[in-house]
């Protein structure tokens, strides 16, 4: 009888797993023909994800622009009006807050690109083995630190003595009083955001094949005919990848221009901050958090019609 039993639920099981076996292969064979549904079936999960938390939090975030405040009892009305926005617009202060912080992004940017090309070029054609390991040891390990703490070493350097005054007059020079200022931001700026800038710049000159600047260099261009004809373009997409990083984080950095700007060093992200925190006006918050949302879409845009992607 057991017996009987077993060989009735191995004949079970076996016909069970022939069918799915069988299931399984028609579904591979269908999702083989059309690459399209697979693809849909992979990309469902994080596309899901992006829109509702992602695309759902930036409209709440526009739409929210479009309301007001009661000053009297704090509640939000919902009323749809387009004063936050005037407001921003005919005020100077804030006006210039958001020149400052995009012209502050623009020459950190600029900053990381200039110091990033070459340290990457290194690193990828002159670089043996062990000093690319020793570059990039230096490049990741300041990004395991703490963001505040690295802020916070710059502070020391720049005090009024400090580290920087302290070689300054060992060497003979004068004192200098950078701490504070906008001098002071940019120099943190461009310190903080330069891996996010070299290691894009790194990959793309890692794929330039060693056989276009011989090539280059055979036709007789010289060396910086082939930085700009050759080295350059093909490695654009790189520094737009990274001048997308190094950007969009000063656009949005709050907390350097506390600890290490001076008076009136206020960027979008502290305005956005104290009407949040401090003054409960979300709505005015929300449309003044429009303004890297905008700055970043144009900023995509010209990259996008000046051909960076189209060499990816």
């Amino acid at each position: 009888m057991i017996d009987r039993l077993h060989t009735v639920f191995q004949t079970t099981t076996d016909r069970l797993s022939a069918v799915l076996s069988g299931a399984v292969r028609r579904l591979s064979a269908q999702l083989w023909r059309r690459p399209g549904i697979s693809a849909g079936l992979l990309l469902s999960p994080p596309l899901g994800w992006f829109v509702l938390i992602y695309l759902a939090a930036l409209a709440a975030l526009f739409v929210s622009a479009f309301w007001a405040t009661d000053s009297f009892t704090g509640e939000i009305d919902r009323t749809w009006s387009l004063d936050n926005f005037r407001t921003i617009l005919d005020s100077e202060t804030y006006r210039l807050i958001a020149f400052r912080t995009i012209f502050m992004a623009a020459a950190v940017t600029i900053t990381d690109v200039v110091l990033a090309f070459p340290f990457a070029y290194y690193m990828v054609r002159l670089a043996t083995p062990g000093q690319r390991i020793a570059l990039f040891t230096l490049v990741l390990v300041p990004l395991w630190s703490s963001y505040l703490a690295r802020v916070y070493a710059w502070r020391l350097i720049f005090a009024h003595d400090g580290v920087l005054n302290w070689l300054l007059h060992g060497l003979g020079f004068e004192r200098v009083e950078i701490g504070y200022t906008n001098w002071a931001m940019w120099i943190v700026f461009s310190y903080i955001w330069l891996p996010f800038m070299i290691m894009p710049i790194y990959a793309a000159l890692e794929r330039i094949p060693y056989s276009l600047f011989e090539a280059s260099l055979d036709l007789g261009a010289k060396a910086w005919r082939t930085f700009f004809k050759v080295i350059l373009p093909l490695a654009l997409p790189g520094v737009v990848a990274g001048s997308i990083f190094t950007f969009s984080l000063t656009l949005g950095d709050y907390i350097t221009p506390v600890l290490v700007g001076g008076p009136g060093s206020d960027f979008i992200g502290n305005v956005v901050y104290a009407n949040v925190g401090i003054a409960n006006n979300v709505p005015f918050a929300a449309a003044y958090a429009t303004i890297p949302l905008i700055v970043m879409a144009i900023y995509l845009i010209a990259a996008r019609r000046s051909g960076a992607f189209d060499v990816m």
